[in-house]
């Protein structure tokens, strides 16, 4: 006793804190050293739970519902069907099928896709595009940026926004993030010189550009020459141009025409419907300086047929024009009250969709101005006088054989030789 009272008394010195009762056993029997009072107390053991919390603590489960939608996919984990009996058949999902819907519903979280096999990254692109995950305003466009980063055509090679200016004014930052495009159609959107796209084409990013189509888009010399500045000064843009369309720009002049000369890997070029003054000399300065020809029939390049949105984003570029149209919507009904306006006398203004079909009798009445490149003739004019020239050369063979067959003749008729002896003699 005394050993456990000195123990208590150490303990108690040693200790500033109130550990609360500690206990020893001795002899068989547990006792109590009580700091405070320095003695020790027999005692029973009590068993008591251990809890880490008081009793006045409290948790309360919250659920985050901002994504509902997603939470019920993420939680449906069966598919069901019938059978042919009728009856309701059910089977789990695969583990890759519930990791592929995890990840697309949380693709705007994603660091990096650089370097991810590109099997995997389409079935994640449509699977993302299904819950129109990139056509919301902020993580849609960050979404769509992890993969035009990593796969750039594979995502989008080719995008028709033809008379879709709507789209674009909507979209403009998607439509930039788009990469390695080869064929881009613009036709009919009233851009103008300013507008930002323009100023985006002559980036890096659209150096890939093969085709342009800019048919009505209210361009003018400055426009052309703010184009064309990337590729005659620094070499870079659209360098590798092969087709453009400038039809229906009437701004356009013959000092327009000239910046145009810069892009020396054109193929096809259509001015129809440009502000021309003097054509003929037009049409000589660029069969001249970048060997283009003028067509008398209208060249297929330019028919608008060919140039479609291909790539994995094809769904996507859909989306975003069903959405416009859906916000349009309310605004169909304002026909109706023009038409019960104009019935009551009065007159109201409605602002119509802008289409390419009132600029097409322009382009008749100015002409066709289309231009291809020829591949086996290179420099025009001057071969075409070699060309005559080699044919005038076959034609003198051709009299000059024609002549020595009627002198053969003549001399079987006064000698009475044969063909073949005069042959024969020929071959001495």
């Amino acid at each position: 006793q005394s050993w456990s009272r000195g123990m208590s008394y150490c303990l108690h010195s040693e200790s500033h804190l109130d550990t609360g009762p500690i206990y020893v056993r001795e002899n068989g029997k547990l006792h109590v050293v009580n700091p405070g009072a320095g003695g020790v107390q027999n005692v029973t053991p009590k068993t008591r739970p251990f809890s880490l919390f008081s009793r006045s603590f409290s948790v309360e489960l919250c659920m985050n519902r901002e994504d509902d939608r997603a939470r019920r996919q993420r939680t449906d984990h069966f598919i069901f069907t019938y059978t042919k009996e009728g009856n309701l058949r059910y089977s789990a999902k695969s583990l890759f099928s519930l990791v592929l819907g995890y990840i697309s519903d949380n693709v705007d979280h994603i660091d990096s896709l650089i370097g991810f096999p590109e099997q995997i990254a389409e079935k994640l692109f449509s699977a993302a595009e299904a819950r129109q995950k990139f056509t919301e305003p902020v993580t849609g466009l960050r979404a769509l940026q992890k993969f035009t980063e990593a796969y750039g055509s594979l995502v989008l090679c080719s995008l028709c926004l033809r008379n879709r200016y709507l789209v674009i004014s909507e979209k403009l930052e998607e439509i930039k993030s788009f990469r390695e495009l080869t064929c881009l159609d613009l036709s009919c959107c009233k851009l103008g010189d300013e507008h930002e796209l323009l100023e985006h084409l002559t980036k890096e990013a659209l150096s890939s550009v093969k085709r342009l189509l800019l048919k009505d888009n209210s361009l003018s010399d400055a426009g052309l020459r703010r184009m064309t500045a990337p590729v005659r000064v620094l070499k870079k843009g659209l360098d590798n141009l092969l087709v453009l369309d400038l039809s229906c720009n009437p701004k356009i002049t013959d000092v327009g025409i000239g910046y145009l000369l810069s892009f020396k890997k054109l193929n096809c070029l259509d001015i129809s419907g440009t502000g021309l003054k003097d054509v003929n000399a037009v049409i000589k300065r660029l069969q001249m300086q970048i060997g283009l020809v003028h067509s008398k029939v209208p060249l297929k390049e330019f028919d608008h047929s060919n140039c479609k949105t291909e790539g994995w984003a094809e769904q996507t570029v859909l989306q975003w024009e069903q959405a416009v149209m859906e916000s349009m919507k309310p605004q169909h009904n304002l026909r109706s009250r023009a038409a019960a306006l104009h019935f009551y006398g009065k007159t109201h203004r409605i602002e119509e969709v802008v289409k390419c079909t009132l600029v097409e009798p322009e382009t008749k009445a100015s002409g066709n101005l289309q231009f291809y490149k020829d591949k086996v003739q290179n420099c025009h004019l001057p071969l075409k006088k070699e060309v005559a020239g080699s044919h005038e050369l076959k034609n003198n063979k051709k009299r000059a054989l024609a002549e020595q067959e009627r002198e053969r003749t003549s001399k079987q008729k006064h000698l009475c030789l044969t063909v073949e002896d005069w042959d024969l003699l020929n071959t001495y």
